[in-house]
């Protein structure tokens, strides 16, 4: 059984750090693709990042040059380091698991509050 958890979220003023951790455990084999999703209140989820299993990344516009995603394969975790971060980086994040039959695994979600 696949399965994803978050870790990492809190609150942090505006121009500081954080960083996100997702174990996913289970029976995970080939390619697959993990990532970053946000969705802040009145809004539609969005991808923030993603990378696969072979180290290709794409971000979100908005968050180029401040976020960078990593993934650690024998540990089957991603992780996602967010600088310089701004209220507008608000949101609910969850990780999300794509495996080889693209079939979605969620995380849980983790609350990320930047204040002003």
């Amino acid at each position: 059984q696949v399965q994803v958890v978050e870790s990492g979220g809190g609150l942090v003023q505006a121009g500081g750090s954080l960083r996100l951790s997702c174990a996913a455990s289970g029976s995970i084999f080939g390619f697959n693709v993990m990532g970053w999703y946000r969705q802040a209140p009145g809004n539609e989820r969005e991808s923030v990042a993603t990378i696969t299993s072979g180290g290709s990344t794409n971000y979100a516009d908005s968050v180029k040059g401040r976020f960078t995603i990593s993934r650690d394969n024998a540990k089957n975790t991603v992780y996602l380091q967010m600088n310089s971060l701004k209220p507008e980086d608000t949101a609910v994040y969850y990780c999300n698991l794509k495996l080889t039959n693209w079939v979605n695994y969620w995380g849980q979600g983790t609350q990320v509050t930047v204040s002003s």
